[in-house]
């Protein structure tokens, strides 16, 4: 089974740059988008044999999930059990043997402003999946927003502190694992440099100056399920690539 989660910056935008092209040949099971920045009448793809699920934001053009499906899931829900719905950030989608859920982690943006509201969404969320895990095991991806350590991003000593790199961030990540999740990337590849964005800015993805902010986060039970969990730095079409989890 394959499993697909991308931050695409704008679905309209990435449509424009090959989408449905890299969708049609990675060919997953499961696809999911963060920062699709739409409303669900405004998604013009609707591949055959997939289900699909939005949860857009209220405010017009800002943050939105989606997940494309091959096998319908036995439950959709959205949200925080009903919470932390105004922005569109989470969708769980209940199978048969797991729970795959989806998330856009809100940025703590310039300054820390938006700290306060990203540790409470980190706490809600770990009470969430901790919950989840209680009945089966769960994959929990996307743009999580966070550099965990310093081999996640490239100039870690002038970012800290910074959105992405605080030690608030990094600590509600390690609190996450330390409830029984595991990093697929990390765990596999301890040692391996690999980004998943890069700035628009000076060349960033040109040089490889990024971060890996994009995961894969399953169960610990679940691992011995996960063949491989790959970072496809070469798909272009948004300032993040893809990461994909094969799972058997």
């Amino acid at each position: 089974m394959k499993l697909i989660s991308w931050n695409v910056n704008g679905f309209r935008a990435c449509l424009q740059k090959g989408f449905g092209d890299f969708f049609n040949s990675a060919d997953a099971d499961i696809f999911c988008l963060q920062e699709t920045k739409m409303q669900p009448e405004q998604a013009d793809f609707s591949p055959e044999g997939y289900h699909k699920y939005f949860h857009s934001a209220i405010k017009k053009g800002y943050s939105g999930t989606a997940v494309y499906t091959k096998k319908e899931p036995f439950s959709v829900t959205y949200g925080l059990n009903g919470e932390h719905t105004d922005e569109g950030r989470v969708i769980t989608c209940e199978y048969e043997d797991f729970y795959f859920v989806c998330c856009y982690v809100p940025n703590a943006q310039d300054g820390l402003k938006r700290i306060d509201y990203r540790m409470e969404f980190e706490d809600a969320m770990r009470e969430y999946l901790s919950g989840l895990d209680k009945k089966k095991p769960v994959v929990y991806c996307g743009d999580l927003n966070v550099a965990h350590e310093e081999i996640d991003l490239k100039n870690p000593k002038t970012n800290r502190g910074n959105a992405g790199f605080s030690d608030e961030e990094r600590g509600k990540f390690t609190e996450l694992l330390s409830a029984g999740f595991a990093d697929t990337f990390r765990r596999l590849y301890p040692d391996t440099v690999t980004y998943s964005w890069w700035s628009y800015r000076f060349r960033a993805r040109e040089k490889n100056a990024g971060w890996r902010i994009d995961y894969f986060v399953v169960s610990e039970r679940f691992m011995d399920r996960v063949k491989d969990s790959v970072i496809l730095t070469d798909v272009m079409g948004s300032d993040h690539c893809p990461v994909e989890l094969i799972v058997e």
